[in-house]
């Protein structure tokens, strides 16, 4: 990303500032008081993304607390691996309903009733989203380049999304606003390409709305944007972002030291991205929590090793906990999506093909 750390260098910081002024966020509000239905976020996470859960158990797959063992409930195997804290996505209108409002809010219910803190990731989609892929929800597509409709309804989705999940008694912990959005999110609306001061006076409105709504709703919650590539030195896309006035209250990064990058080995990866990590906490007085991370199943001994060896490096003063993405994942299943798509299987769960974790998970009971 030269040419996006490049283009903020020439572009003067008064004048930045003042294309990004609009619905600049108020850092001067009272402390909100505790939220009795909040369970709170552990000194360190140690978590799981787990949003193909509910159409696996539709699938049939069951989960086993050890091989061989008996079926059992799959919040309930994953403590007994050490994950303290689950992670869920959320899309706007999704095929099957899978990752809608719905089938959030009713994972949510069992989470807390597990007593595990909840994150929720808004992608603002209706599938995934990631740094080549934003695309606008169906039901927004009308509003397309409409800038004020489209912060409505970031703020709208938002809303409707956190209060239904604390009518179900179930307050999130942390809230991310976009997934991977490098390179924005709603495209073309919030799209970062050029990454001038008016793409990234856009975007930041959506992600202001979108922080906004939040703590509107969960006014404790840490409330952050997300990168991919924890290992690269991300600073001056954050320092874009407090420039349009943003705030946030954690920073999430993902982190898969196997496939982030195929010039460079995993234990350069992961030392390079516990040093950004700790740069980062440092420079915006924030912490930092990856959101996501995931090795390869196909050999769960060095799975082991290199999720070990990133948990051993990365500064507790600086991150907020780990989360591995969909462990679950096992016997090559897919969601149905995929298999209309033509896609391959997910190939990082870390479960092995009983539905028993494998040893992949074993270094966050030593954390």
């Amino acid at each position: 990303m030269k040419h996006g750390l490049l283009s903020f260098l020439m572009v003067p910081a008064v004048v930045f500032a003042a294309a990004c002024a609009k619905g600049s966020d108020d850092n001067n509000k009272p402390d909100p008081a505790p939220d009795d239905t909040a369970i709170p976020a552990p000194a360190f996470a140690t978590g799981a993304d787990i949003g193909w859960a509910s159409e696996m158990e539709h699938d049939g797959k069951a989960f086993r607390l050890t091989a061989g063992g008996a079926a059992a409930d799959l919040l309930d195997v994953l403590k007994g691996t050490g994950v303290n804290a689950i992670r869920l996505r959320v899309w706007v209108d999704p095929e099957g309903g899978w990752s809608g409002k719905e089938d959030v809010v009713a994972m949510a219910r069992r989470v807390q009733a597990a007593g595990l803190p909840l994150m929720v990731d808004f992608h603002y989609s209706d599938f995934f989203a990631d740094p080549g892929r934003q695309t606008v929800p169906a039901a927004w597509k009308a509003d397309t380049g409409n800038l004020d409709k489209m912060c409505t309804h970031v703020t709208d989705h938002t809303t409707e999304v956190l209060e239904a999940l604390k009518a179900a008694g179930v307050t999130p912990a942390w809230v991310q606003i976009g997934n991977e959005t490098r390179s924005g999110m709603i495209w073309p609306t919030g799209q970062l390409s050029k990454f001038n001061d008016t793409e990234w006076s856009a975007f930041a409105r959506l992600y202001k709305a979108g922080y906004a709504a939040a703590k509107a709703v969960c006014p404790n919650a840490i409330v952050m944007p997300h990168l991919n590539h924890a290992y690269e030195d991300n600073a001056w896309w954050f320092n874009k972002l407090k420039i349009c006035g943003a705030s946030f209250d954690a920073i999430a990064l993902s982190h898969y030291p196997q496939s982030d990058n195929d010039k460079l080995s995993w234990q350069n990866l992961n030392s390079t991205a516990a040093s950004r990590i700790l740069a980062l906490s440092q420079s915006f007085g924030v912490k930092v929590m990856v959101s996501e991370i995931g090795v390869r199943q196909s050999d769960p001994a060095l799975g082991k090793q290199i999720l070990a060896d990133f948990l051993s490096q990365v500064s507790r003063q600086a991150c907020a906990g780990v989360f591995y993405w969909e462990p679950e994942v096992y016997g090559w299943w897919k969601p149905a999506v995929y298999s209309r798509l033509g896609w391959n299987s997910y190939d990082m769960g870390a479960f092995s093909s009983d539905g028993s974790p494998s040893a992949i998970l074993d270094p966050f009971k030593e954390n």
